[in-house]
Protein backbone atom coordinates (compact mmCIF):
# COMPACT_ATOMS: atom_id res chain seq x y z
CA UNK A 1 0.00 0.00 0.00
CA UNK A 2 1.15 3.11 -1.37
CA UNK A 3 0.37 6.89 0.22
CA UNK A 4 2.51 8.71 -1.48
CA UNK A 5 4.64 9.65 -4.02
CA UNK A 6 8.64 10.72 -4.69
CA UNK A 7 9.41 11.64 -1.26
CA UNK A 8 11.78 14.03 0.68
CA UNK A 9 12.36 10.78 3.20
CA UNK A 10 10.65 7.62 2.62
CA UNK A 11 9.17 4.75 5.19
CA UNK A 12 8.45 1.44 4.87
CA UNK A 13 6.53 -0.11 7.71
CA UNK A 14 6.59 -4.11 8.00
CA UNK A 15 3.49 -5.38 9.36
CA UNK A 16 0.95 -7.78 10.16
CA UNK A 17 -1.88 -5.09 10.32
CA UNK A 18 -0.86 -2.49 8.03
CA UNK A 19 -5.12 -0.74 7.82
CA UNK A 20 -3.83 0.39 11.82
CA UNK A 21 -2.15 3.16 9.94
CA UNK A 22 -4.94 4.56 8.49
CA UNK A 23 -6.14 7.40 10.50
CA UNK A 24 -3.20 8.24 12.07
CA UNK A 25 -1.80 9.01 8.76
CA UNK A 26 -5.03 10.87 7.20
CA UNK A 27 -4.90 13.27 9.41
CA UNK A 28 -3.03 16.32 10.44
CA UNK A 29 0.77 17.31 9.80
CA UNK A 30 1.59 13.93 8.31
CA UNK A 31 -1.44 13.93 5.90
CA UNK A 32 0.08 17.50 4.57
CA UNK A 33 3.23 16.41 4.58
CA UNK A 34 2.24 13.10 2.57
CA UNK A 35 -0.09 15.78 0.69
CA UNK A 36 3.20 17.50 -0.81
CA UNK A 37 5.32 14.92 -0.81
CA UNK A 38 7.95 15.91 1.85
CA UNK A 39 7.85 12.28 2.81
CA UNK A 40 6.10 9.23 1.54
CA UNK A 41 4.80 5.78 3.43
CA UNK A 42 4.67 2.33 2.19
CA UNK A 43 2.93 -0.12 4.09
CA UNK A 44 3.67 -3.83 3.39
CA UNK A 45 2.10 -6.55 4.54
CA UNK A 46 4.05 -9.42 6.09
CA UNK A 47 1.16 -12.34 5.46
CA UNK A 48 1.46 -11.67 1.78
CA UNK A 49 4.85 -13.46 2.08
CA UNK A 50 4.00 -16.41 4.11
CA UNK A 51 3.92 -19.55 1.60
CA UNK A 52 1.16 -21.80 3.23
CA UNK A 53 -2.30 -20.98 2.08
CA UNK A 54 -3.27 -19.80 5.98
CA UNK A 55 -0.81 -17.12 5.72
CA UNK A 56 1.18 -18.12 8.99
CA UNK A 57 3.72 -15.11 10.46
CA UNK A 58 4.14 -17.03 13.80
CA UNK A 59 4.80 -20.40 15.63
CA UNK A 60 4.82 -21.50 18.91
CA UNK A 61 8.74 -21.21 20.93
CA UNK A 62 11.22 -23.95 20.69
CA UNK A 63 11.91 -24.59 23.81
CA UNK A 64 8.53 -24.08 25.22
CA UNK A 65 7.44 -21.28 26.93
CA UNK A 66 4.58 -19.01 26.64
CA UNK A 67 3.28 -17.49 23.21
CA UNK A 68 4.17 -17.10 19.83
CA UNK A 69 6.78 -15.79 17.89
CA UNK A 70 7.37 -14.19 14.57
CA UNK A 71 8.41 -16.71 12.05
CA UNK A 72 11.58 -15.56 10.10
CA UNK A 73 10.81 -16.77 6.43
CA UNK A 74 7.91 -14.20 5.97
CA UNK A 75 9.99 -11.83 7.89
CA UNK A 76 13.13 -12.20 5.42
CA UNK A 77 10.78 -12.58 2.30
CA UNK A 78 9.27 -9.15 2.73
CA UNK A 79 12.12 -7.18 3.64
CA UNK A 80 14.31 -8.71 0.86
CA UNK A 81 11.55 -7.44 -1.79
CA UNK A 82 11.32 -4.16 0.09
CA UNK A 83 14.76 -3.49 -0.44
CA UNK A 84 15.49 -5.16 -4.09
CA UNK A 85 16.39 -2.56 -6.31
CA UNK A 86 16.54 0.35 -3.63
CA UNK A 87 18.91 1.53 -1.27
CA UNK A 88 18.76 -0.72 1.95
CA UNK A 89 18.01 1.90 4.07
CA UNK A 90 18.02 1.96 7.93
CA UNK A 91 16.54 -1.27 9.12
CA UNK A 92 15.17 -1.03 12.49
CA UNK A 93 13.08 -3.27 14.75
CA UNK A 94 10.30 -1.73 17.05
CA UNK A 95 11.56 -4.09 20.33
CA UNK A 96 10.92 -3.53 23.77
CA UNK A 97 14.70 -5.44 23.51
CA UNK A 98 15.60 -2.16 21.73
CA UNK A 99 17.89 1.38 22.73
CA UNK A 100 15.49 3.76 23.97
CA UNK A 101 13.79 6.19 21.90
CA UNK A 102 15.01 10.35 22.26
CA UNK A 103 14.80 13.31 20.38
CA UNK A 104 18.51 13.26 19.46
CA UNK A 105 17.30 9.73 17.68
CA UNK A 106 14.89 11.31 16.06
CA UNK A 107 17.19 13.68 14.42
CA UNK A 108 19.98 11.24 13.51
CA UNK A 109 16.75 9.84 11.61
CA UNK A 110 15.52 12.86 10.29
CA UNK A 111 19.32 13.40 8.48
CA UNK A 112 18.60 9.77 6.65
CA UNK A 113 16.54 8.99 3.07
CA UNK A 114 14.66 5.57 4.02
CA UNK A 115 13.58 4.28 7.16
CA UNK A 116 12.47 1.10 6.78
CA UNK A 117 10.37 0.01 10.19
CA UNK A 118 9.35 -3.56 11.30
CA UNK A 119 6.83 -3.88 13.57
CA UNK A 120 7.77 -6.79 16.44
CA UNK A 121 4.75 -8.66 17.58
CA UNK A 122 3.38 -11.41 19.99
CA UNK A 123 6.76 -12.21 22.28
CA UNK A 124 9.02 -11.08 19.53
CA UNK A 125 10.83 -12.22 16.18
CA UNK A 126 13.03 -15.34 15.45
CA UNK A 127 16.83 -14.52 16.61
CA UNK A 128 18.33 -15.40 13.35
CA UNK A 129 15.91 -13.14 11.42
CA UNK A 130 17.02 -10.48 13.77
CA UNK A 131 20.81 -11.13 13.79
CA UNK A 132 20.83 -11.28 10.02
CA UNK A 133 18.74 -8.71 8.78
CA UNK A 134 18.26 -5.78 11.49
CA UNK A 135 20.42 -2.92 11.81
CA UNK A 136 19.03 -1.92 14.88
CA UNK A 137 16.79 -2.28 17.73
CA UNK A 138 14.35 0.09 19.00
CA UNK A 139 11.93 0.79 21.92
CA UNK A 140 9.90 3.82 22.62
CA UNK A 141 9.46 3.20 26.44
CA UNK A 142 9.69 1.05 29.23
CA UNK A 143 6.46 -0.29 29.01
CA UNK A 144 4.95 -3.37 26.79
CA UNK A 145 2.81 -2.78 23.89
CA UNK A 146 0.69 -5.28 21.86
CA UNK A 147 2.72 -4.77 18.83
CA UNK A 148 5.36 -2.17 17.01
CA UNK A 149 2.64 -0.43 15.05
CA UNK A 150 2.33 2.00 17.75
CA UNK A 151 5.87 2.68 17.88
CA UNK A 152 6.64 3.09 14.38
CA UNK A 153 3.53 5.57 14.08
CA UNK A 154 5.72 7.76 16.67
CA UNK A 155 9.11 7.30 14.60
CA UNK A 156 6.90 8.46 11.69
CA UNK A 157 5.53 11.31 13.73
CA UNK A 158 8.50 12.69 15.41
CA UNK A 159 10.69 12.31 12.64
CA UNK A 160 8.19 13.96 9.78
CA UNK A 161 8.06 17.36 11.98
CA UNK A 162 12.12 17.54 11.81
CA UNK A 163 12.19 17.52 8.10
CA UNK A 164 11.79 21.13 6.20
CA UNK A 165 9.04 22.47 4.70
CA UNK A 166 6.92 20.01 7.07
CA UNK A 167 6.14 22.34 10.12
CA UNK A 168 4.48 25.72 9.61
CA UNK A 169 6.85 27.98 11.41
CA UNK A 170 10.28 26.84 10.68
CA UNK A 171 11.41 27.18 14.68
CA UNK A 172 8.87 25.32 15.80
CA UNK A 173 10.58 21.93 15.83
CA UNK A 174 14.10 23.82 16.71
CA UNK A 175 12.14 25.34 20.35
CA UNK A 176 10.38 21.91 21.12
CA UNK A 177 10.81 20.41 24.30
CA UNK A 178 14.02 18.17 24.49
CA UNK A 179 15.14 20.10 21.07
CA UNK A 180 18.41 21.13 23.59
CA UNK A 181 17.53 19.03 26.69
CA UNK A 182 15.10 21.60 28.24
CA UNK A 183 11.40 21.35 28.90
CA UNK A 184 9.76 24.16 27.46
CA UNK A 185 7.79 26.89 28.90
CA UNK A 186 4.53 27.27 29.80
CA UNK A 187 1.73 28.51 26.95
CA UNK A 188 -0.64 31.09 26.79
CA UNK A 189 -3.31 32.47 24.65
CA UNK A 190 -6.03 34.60 24.59
CA UNK A 191 -8.20 35.14 26.94
CA UNK A 192 -6.14 37.50 28.61
CA UNK A 193 -8.20 36.40 31.81
CA UNK A 194 -9.23 32.92 32.38
CA UNK A 195 -11.26 32.63 35.15
CA UNK A 196 -9.26 35.15 37.25
CA UNK A 197 -5.86 33.91 36.63
CA UNK A 198 -4.25 36.69 33.85
CA UNK A 199 -1.56 35.73 31.33
CA UNK A 200 2.21 37.20 32.74
CA UNK A 201 2.46 40.77 31.68
CA UNK A 202 5.90 40.10 30.46
CA UNK A 203 4.29 38.68 27.44
CA UNK A 204 2.34 41.39 26.65
CA UNK A 205 5.46 43.89 26.65
CA UNK A 206 6.37 43.81 23.14
CA UNK A 207 9.96 43.20 24.17
CA UNK A 208 10.99 40.50 22.57
CA UNK A 209 14.58 39.74 24.39
CA UNK A 210 13.06 40.37 27.79
CA UNK A 211 10.17 37.64 26.87
CA UNK A 212 13.35 35.65 25.42
CA UNK A 213 15.08 35.20 28.57
CA UNK A 214 11.76 34.69 30.61
CA UNK A 215 11.18 31.85 28.66
CA UNK A 216 14.39 30.48 28.80
CA UNK A 217 14.20 30.57 32.84
CA UNK A 218 10.75 29.44 32.76
CA UNK A 219 11.68 26.46 30.74
CA UNK A 220 15.19 25.96 33.09
CA UNK A 221 12.55 26.41 36.57
CA UNK A 222 10.33 23.70 34.64
CA UNK A 223 13.34 21.39 34.05
CA UNK A 224 14.19 21.47 37.67
CA UNK A 225 10.74 21.04 39.07
CA UNK A 226 9.92 18.27 36.50
CA UNK A 227 12.60 16.05 35.18
CA UNK A 228 16.33 17.75 36.72
CA UNK A 229 18.49 14.60 35.54
CA UNK A 230 17.65 16.25 32.02
CA UNK A 231 20.42 19.22 33.06
CA UNK A 232 23.34 17.27 32.77
CA UNK A 233 22.79 16.81 29.28
CA UNK A 234 22.58 21.01 28.34
CA UNK A 235 25.40 23.40 27.34
CA UNK A 236 24.52 26.62 29.02
CA UNK A 237 25.94 29.76 27.07
CA UNK A 238 28.09 32.06 28.89
CA UNK A 239 25.11 34.91 29.02
CA UNK A 240 22.58 32.26 30.22
CA UNK A 241 25.18 31.19 33.17
CA UNK A 242 25.04 35.20 33.98
CA UNK A 243 21.11 34.96 33.70
CA UNK A 244 20.78 31.65 35.73
CA UNK A 245 23.51 33.62 38.49
CA UNK A 246 21.31 36.69 38.43
CA UNK A 247 18.11 34.80 39.34
CA UNK A 248 19.53 32.75 42.14
CA UNK A 249 19.06 29.45 40.18
CA UNK A 250 23.35 28.62 38.84
CA UNK A 251 23.10 26.66 42.27
CA UNK A 252 20.58 24.20 41.36
CA UNK A 253 21.34 23.95 38.12
CA UNK A 254 25.32 22.87 38.74
CA UNK A 255 23.73 20.34 41.63
CA UNK A 256 21.20 18.66 38.94
CA UNK A 257 24.36 17.94 36.68
CA UNK A 258 24.76 20.91 34.14
CA UNK A 259 28.38 22.02 33.16
CA UNK A 260 29.81 25.18 32.26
Amino acid sequence: MRLSGPPGMRFDVLTIFPDLFASVLQEGILRRALARDLISVKLHDIRDHATDRHRTTDDRPYGGGEGMVMKPEPLAACLRAVQAGESPGRVILLSPRGGRYDQQKAEEYARLSRLILICGRYEGVDERFRRHYVDEELSIGDYILTGGELGAMVVIDSVTRLLPGVLGCTDSARNDTFSRGLLKHAQYTRPRVFEGSEVPEILLSGDHAAIRRYRFLESVRETLERRPALLASVRFTAEEWKLLAREGLLERVRLAGATP
